[in-house]
Formats: C-alpha cells, structure tokens, sequence
C-alpha cells in the first residue's frame, strides 16, 4: 500500500523518499539536531493529520456537505505515569450543523492511519 526510503544525510537529519517527493526530517537543535526539518513525532502527528483531512473531505463530498477550510491540530504528549496521548481537534471554516459535526467526528475515529496507530501494528525489522 505505500513505501517510504529514508537515508541520513548529515548528523540526525534524514532525507525521505515516497514515491517521487522528497521530505527531510531533523532533530531540534535542543535536542542536539540542527532543525532542518519536523522530528519523528512530528511526522507521526502530519501523517494522522493528512488522513484525517483527507478522509473528511472526501466524505464530506460525498454527502454534498460544503466543509471550507480544514484544519486539524494535533498534539502528542506522555502523561505522568509515561501514557502515550495524541489529541486531535477538528475545525472546518464552513457552516455545519451539531449532527454533521458529530457524524465527522466518528469518521475521523475510523480514518486509515487512525486504526492503524489504535491497532499498534507490528513491526517486522531485518538487517539486510
């Protein structure tokens, strides 16, 4: 379904490669990086946040809802106890009623990337 390559470059950068686009991503300079790019968690949260996007629209079209603008903030954060947390807050700059909002909302809990990071995937690692 999709194939990403990604290489380092120079220190922790690291230049991605999906299909013909060309993306980098980079550690903060607090964290020792040099900031050239969105770090790991970062990514994680775009890729949730593109498909939730995504999915919305396209539903929205569908049912000849006129969503506007999307916009959607995301925010990954580990509780005291180490629980890992994404929030995840929805706005369209069109005009929709309280039972659109909500039937968006159950769309969003059901997008691709969302049930795949609910799932926890696995992940299969070989050196090659």
């Amino acid at each position: 379904m999709a194939t990403v390559a990604v290489h380092s470059t120079h220190k922790y950068q690291q230049a991605i490669h999906a299909r013909h686009h060309q993306l980098s991503a980079d550690e903060s300079a607090a964290l020792g990086g040099d900031d050239q790019g969105p770090n790991p968690y970062e990514l994680l949260l775009s890729s949730l946040g593109a498909c939730t996007s995504i999915t919305l629209r396209m539903y929205a079209e569908r049912k000849g809802w006129s969503l506007g603008e999307i916009h959607v903030d995301l925010r990954f954060y580990r509780d005291e106890e180490g629980g890992e947390h994404i929030e995840r807050t929805l706005h369209c700059s069109g005009e929709l009623e309280v039972a659109q909002q909500e039937r968006l909302l159950e769309i969003a809990a059901r997008t691709p990337v969302t049930r795949t990071l609910l799932q926890g995937t696995a992940v299969a690692t070989q050196w090659k």
